[in-house]
């Protein structure tokens, strides 16, 4: 059913707007660095932290106020529609492949799990529970870089669309760059001099981007989506209950 595409489209979409949304009312009122400023010497340090900027992450956008709260809904909602993401695909390769059910389950657990690090991370103001925040952060970045890999597999073995000799690459490319920036963005984030930590924000940013892009190319696969797929992941099987009754 085409009315599907709309789900992927609306989580890239949510996190796309509401994330440089969030930005943008930090850098209007001065509460974020510019992400263009490269050489700004009123950035907040750990003996400075009023009248200055901060590094112009994603995390650090919404940390004060009014910002704060369009990053947690904006967290909230997309961590709630990446789980049932998770969870259709998951649907599709048990309807249609069902041979690649447990690389397909795997790959829903650690959606599942950066789902949960995401909200943890969206609830918790790194200004107020940085440990918590940083913490659920890093789980989500690190299952998202496996859960790109497992479903760039599955394209690979399965076959739901018959685009997946363009879709396959794409998404090749796609998991590369996130994975890479991934690690990039890690070993950044951790230095103290400011180019470096500018640069990290620039990776987190460019990780954000990379993995809507990948969520809307799932555009192609929902439009053969349909709601019996769900009925079928919460209901046995009509043979499995007449095995299961001549069994008894």
């Amino acid at each position: 059913m085409v009315f599907w595409i709309i789900f992927p489209i609306s989580l890239s979409l949510v996190s796309f707007i509401g994330t440089w949304t969030v930005y943008g009312l930090a850098l209007a009122n001065t509460h974020v660095c510019s992400l263009s400023d490269w050489g700004s010497d009123n950035y907040c340090k750990a003996n400075h932290t009023t009248g200055c900027c901060m590094i112009p992450t994603i995390s650090s956008s919404g940390t004060k106020s009014p910002e704060n709260s369009l990053f947690t809904a904006t967290i909230n909602a997309g961590s709630f529609l990446f789980l049932l993401f998770c969870i259709f695909h998951h649907a599709h390769i048990m309807e249609r492949h069902r041979c690649h059910s447990m690389l397909s389950k795997f790959a829903l657990v650690f959606g599942v799990v950066a789902a949960l690090g995401a909200f943890t991370a969206g609830n918790c103001n790194p200004g107020d529970l940085a440990l918590p925040h940083f913490f659920g952060a890093a789980i989500s970045f690190m299952c998202i870089c496996f859960y790109t890999v497992l479903l760039t597999s599955l394209t690979g073995k399965c076959v739901l669309t018959g685009y997946e000799r363009a879709l396959y690459p794409l998404r090749i490319v796609s998991t590369v760059v996130q994975t890479i920036v991934t690690i990039c963005y890690t070993v950044l984030f951790a230095q103290h001099q400011y180019f470096y930590v500018h640069l990290s924000a620039i990776f987190e940013w460019m990780l954000s981007i990379n993995l809507e892009l990948f969520e809307l190319s799932f555009a192609v696969e929902f439009c053969f989506f349909s709601s019996f797929m769900i009925s079928n992941l919460l209901t046995k099987r009509e043979e499995e209950k007449r095995l299961i009754i001549s069994m008894s």
